[in-house]
């Protein structure tokens, strides 16, 4: 007898459902996130298990490398691509945990990619300096605007990030805008050495594979955002067409069409949001540093806005990306900025 199992895996605790080859359900029952428990309740049915499902959420790393380690064949469920029956009256956790074993029984369970357990510290580390760089641009915008409300112009990052913050009583002089101003350059400094701290410990922890190392030749891209995109991507060849990359990096429109007109929208959140980030972060270096980059977005300015111009850029990007990993070309500008 054959069996597919559906794990719904919550923050404490997951349900665990059991079908057989006919879509009979065999066990149900709702367990502590304990892996010893997990495994105890699928002991029994081991034998015949053809594979097991566990939905991509926050907190799957421990439940799928358990898994694994103990020879099941484990399925990471990509929850933005599955849809329930819309006839469905009622739904829960039951419910939830069956769709996913019979999705696997049916095979036509859309799957998500389970990164090496190996490399995935790793790239966690990489993703908290994601975050940290966000934090300290937040604070770069909030000082920016308080120079331009109190004073009237634009102060460029360069000079920001040369001032102490004794030169704020100079500049402000008022008490409260002195002490507002010195909280936004503490952080701004706070966050720029520990990000100093993580680039080190990531260039000493990972160097980039020979397919990625042409990256550092297209517009805009440096070592950590090389680092990034190779951290982020993985293997290129679990993506079939440059269309499937594209997508993922989330550079293409989620819309739907019919006869020519726009009936709805997709998810637009399907994807990688960290190979978004760093494709929109090299278009903007791009643009700031390449003339034919600038003379692209100010043609396609002319025809729409700043948001979708960057866009485009990160798209071609992306697309150039995906052949100089895969076949090892040499970036090309002709190629794609004509």
């Amino acid at each position: 007898m054959k069996y597919y199992a559906g794990i719904d895996l919550h923050s404490n605790n997951n349900y665990i459902g059991i079908i057989d080859e006919s879509n009979k359900r065999v066990f149900k029952k709702k367990v502590r996130n304990d892996l010893k428990e997990v495994l105890r309740q699928l002991e029994p049915y081991r034998s015949g298990m053809e594979g097991v499902v566990v939905e991509s959420t926050f907190n799957w790393y421990w439940m799928v490398d358990g898994l694994m380690d103990n020879g099941y064949r484990v399925h990471l469920a990509n929850p933005s691509a599955i849809k329930q029956y819309e006839g469905l009256k009622y739904g829960d956790d039951v419910t939830d945990t069956f769709h996913l074993a019979n999705l696997l029984r049916l095979d036509i369970l859309p799957v998500g990619y389970i990164y090496p357990k190996q490399e995935r510290p790793v790239r966690d580390l990489m993703r908290k300096r994601l975050k940290l760089v966000q934090q300290r641009t937040a604070n770069i915008l909030s000082f920016q605007n308080l120079v331009s409300r109190n004073l009237g112009r634009r102060m460029s990052v360069d000079t920001i990030n040369k001032l102490e913050t004794e030169d704020l009583e100079h500049l402000f002089g008022e008490k409260y805008l002195v002490l507002s101003a010195q909280a936004n350059i503490r952080a701004i400094q706070f966050f720029s050495g520990i990000i100093k701290q993580l680039e080190k410990s990531i260039k000493k922890a990972v160097k980039l594979r020979v397919e990625y190392k042409k990256l550092k030749g297209v517009p805009g891209i440096w070592d950590i955002l090389a680092l990034t995109i190779m951290l982020e991507t993985g293997d290129i060849k679990r993506f079939a067409k440059v269309g499937n990359y594209s997508s993922y990096c989330r550079c293409v429109n989620s819309r739907w069409f019919s006869n020519g007109k726009c009936k709805g929208q997709g998810n637009s959140k399907n994807g990688n949001k960290y190979l978004s980030w760093a494709y929109v972060e090299a278009a903007n270096h791009a643009l700031w540093n390449y003339d034919y980059v600038e003379r692209y977005y100010k043609k396609k300015m002319a025809k729409t806005n700043h948001v979708v111009a960057i866009k485009t850029i990160a798209h071609k990007l992306a697309r150039a990306c995906y052949y100089i990993i895969r076949d090892q070309e040499d970036f090309d500008p002709k190629k794609i900025f004509v």
